[in-house]
C-alpha cells in the first residue's frame, strides 16, 4: 500500500558561493559558506569536530520532469542513462549529496570545500561523515570527461579528497593517471594492475585515484625508490609505463606536455 503524505521539506539553511548560473565552475580548494537559519543554530553544538560532513541541498533550478539523461557538461557523446544511476541534478526529487570538508565555523555559519553549488541553492540537512561511509573500491559507470581541463580537475579533486597535501608528487601523480586514463580506460576496473616505484607520496596518490588494493583482488605494489618515478599499468595484453623525466611544480603542471615530463612506453599484444 503507498501513501502520499505530502512531504513537507524546510530549509535549515542557505548556500552563499561565488557561483552565480549553473553555467559557472568552482575551482578545486575554493571555499563556498553554508549559513544556518538562527533557529538551527543548536544543531551546530560540536560540528567543529568533524573534518568533514555530507550536505544535502535542494536544487531548486533543476529539470524535475527528466528521467534519462546523458551528463553533456561532462562528455556529451556517452549513451543517456536513468538519472537514478547518474548524479544528474534533473531529477522527480532534486535532492543532491554532496562531500564537503569543514574549514572553520563562525557563528552560523560553516566555511568548506568542495560545495559545488550555485549561491542561493536551499540546504535540506547536514550530517558528519564517519569512516563506515567509505568503500575503497566502488564499481560505478566509466564516463570519461570530453575535455581535458576537465578530466585534468576532476582528477586533481579526487587526488586532493584522498592524499590531502597538493604536493609535487600529487601533481605528478595526476599527470600520470592522465595518460594511463587515454591509454588503459577505465583505472579503476579489477584487471589492471598497477605498481609504483618512486616515493610514497606518489604511491598513496596514485593508489587513491586507481582504488588498487594490496589485496582482495591483489592490484597494487610499491617499492620505494630514489630512481625516476614511475607507475606501470598491467592489463591480460598491455602494458603501460610511465617514467618522469623532472620534478613537477605548479606552473608545470599546467603548461608542461607529457612529452616534457615523461617517457612512455606502450605495448599491447
Amino acid at each position: 500500500m503507498i501513501i502520499d503524505t505530502g512531504i513537507i521539506l524546510k530549509p535549515i539553511g542557505y548556500v552563499r558561493s561565488p557561483l552565480a548560473s549553473l553555467d559557472d565552475y568552482l575551482p578545486p580548494g575554493r571555499p563556498a559558506w553554508i549559513d544556518i537559519r538562527p533557529e538551527y543554530h543548536e544543531a551546530l553544538e560540536r560540528i567543529g569536530e568533524n573534518s568533514h560532513l555530507w550536505v544535502l541541498l535542494w536544487f531548486h533550478k533543476s529539470d524535475r520532469r527528466l528521467l534519462k539523461t546523458v551528463p553533456r557538461r561532462f562528455n556529451p557523446d556517452i549513451p543517456e542513462y536513468g538519472v537514478f544511476g547518474l548524479r544528474s541534478p534533473n531529477r522527480p526529487n532534486p535532492i543532491a549529496l554532496t562531500l564537503v570538508r569543514l574549514e572553520v565555523v563562525q557563528g552560523n555559519s560553516l566555511r568548506v570545500i568542495g560545495l559545488d553549488a550555485v549561491d542561493g541553492t536551499p540546504v535540506v540537512d547536514i550530517k558528519s561523515y564517519y569512516d563506515q561511509d567509505i568503500v575503497f573500491s566502488p564499481q560505478t559507470p566509466y564516463i570519461r570527461a570530453h575535455d581535458e581541463a576537465m578530466r585534468r580537475n576532476h582528477f586533481y579533486k579526487l587526488a586532493l579528497n584522498h592524499h590531502q597535501e597538493a604536493c609535487p608528487e600529487l601533481l605528478l601523480a595526476v599527470r600520470m593517471i592522465m595518460i594511463a586514463d587515454h591509454y588503459m580506460g577505465h583505472i579503476n576496473r579489477p584487471d589492471l594492475l598497477v605498481s609504483v616505484q618512486g616515493p610514497p607520496c606518489l604511491a598513496d596518490t596514485i593508489q587513491g585515484l586507481s582504488r588498487a588494493r594490496l589485496a582482495n583482488p591483489a592490484r597494487f605494489a610499491f617499492t620505494a625508490s630514489d630512481r625516476l618515478p614511475a607507475s606501470i599499468w598491467t592489463d591480460r595484453d598491455r602494458v603501460l609505463k610511465i617514467t618522469a623525466l623532472q620534478d613537477l611544480d605548479d606552473d608545470g603542471y599546467l603548461t608542461l606536455s607529457d612529452d616534457d615530463l615523461f617517457d612512455v612506453e606502450y605495448t599491447s599484444a
